[in-house]
């Protein structure tokens, strides 16, 4: 079994860095629909269908959050930390120089 574990992180490993932003993105649906599908009434899903379809859900995405942060690694998980501070920064320099204009 942990033959097929380390084969398997590898294979992720070798994959690149946009597959591995994409699959992390992947999770973000996945996670809103399994929490959103509980809001619906009990007459179109029963609660045994909602539970199910939630543990489906959820897993997805956890499985595609720890695959893309398998796949992203530690130097990448870097790379998209600090493409996100920038882009803050460059959003917080627009508001202030829009609010320099009021």
């Amino acid at each position: 079994m942990g033959k097929n574990l380390k084969h398997i992180k590898l294979w992720l490993q070798g994959l690149s860095f946009r597959t591995g932003v994409i699959v992390l993105a992947l999770c973000i649906p996945f996670y809103v629909l399994s929490f959103a599908q509980m809001a619906l009434p009990a007459k179109y899903l029963s609660v045994e269908t909602k539970g199910i379809l939630w543990v489906i859900l959820f897993g997805m995405a956890k499985t595609c959050q720890y695959g893309g942060l398998t796949i992203l690694g530690v130097e990448g998980y870097k790379r998209v930390k600090a493409w996100l501070k920038v882009n803050k920064e460059k959003q917080v320099d627009k508001d202030n120089s829009n609010s320099d204009k009021c």
